[in-house]
């Protein structure tokens, strides 16, 4: 799953890539028209014509020419599509450990166990109040399914160059972070 994902970012298959592409800005885009209940029916609706459309076309089909060919959708009826109690605790067992992990950090960083750390997340934290005040929620995931598709591609192409800025970002975030250490007592542990 993990490589098919790589495959579709770095568009290696163009149609399949752009079938999903196409499908994701779709339903985003119909998501600012429409509320949640109505996208998720008419999708549901639209789904169910065709299959039935196509249901009816097969047997109008196999009536003139007299064949027995048997219901159009009969191998993904016959499909196992349940989850057995393994694969459930597996999933369970991921997602609390996601969970678990993500209640200490913010326990960690609410209760300033470590200041400088503390401090990072207040600032990022207060710039998000910005980018919420910009752009809803609906607006910043449409970005972000654009940049999945689009920046992979792009950093590729234009590797040396971004590697380069980057590098020079970097360098002058290390030293802003190190002036700001500098000046908070007992930080100095956290200098990279």
């Amino acid at each position: 799953p993990f490589l098919m994902a790589i495959d579709l970012l770095y568009w290696r298959d163009i149609k399949q890539t752009g079938i999903v592409f196409g499908s994701f800005l779709l339903l985003l885009f119909s998501l600012t028209q429409f509320s949640v209940v109505s996208v998720v029916a008419y999708l549901a609706l639209a789904a169910l014509s065709a299959t039935i459309s196509f249901r009816i076309y097969k047997s109008v089909l196999q009536a003139v020419q007299k064949t027995d060919e048997g219901h159009p959708f009969k191998a993904y009826l016959e499909l196992e599509i349940t989850l057995s109690q393994e694969q459930i605790q597996k999933y369970t067992d991921c997602l609390q450990f996601y969970v678990n992990n993500t209640l200490k950090e913010l326990r960690r960083l609410f209760l300033v166990q470590d200041l400088v750390d503390s401090l990072k997340f207040a600032v990022l934290m207060w710039l998000l109040t910005y980018v919420g005040a910009l752009f809803n929620g609906l607006t910043l995931l449409l970005m972000a399914v654009v940049s999945m598709f689009t920046l992979p591609v792009v950093y590729v192409k234009h590797q040396a160059q971004i590697d380069q800025y980057l590098g020079l970002v970097r360098t002058h975030i290390n030293a802003v972070v190190a002036k700001i250490q500098a000046k908070i007592p007992g930080a100095k542990r956290h200098a990279e």
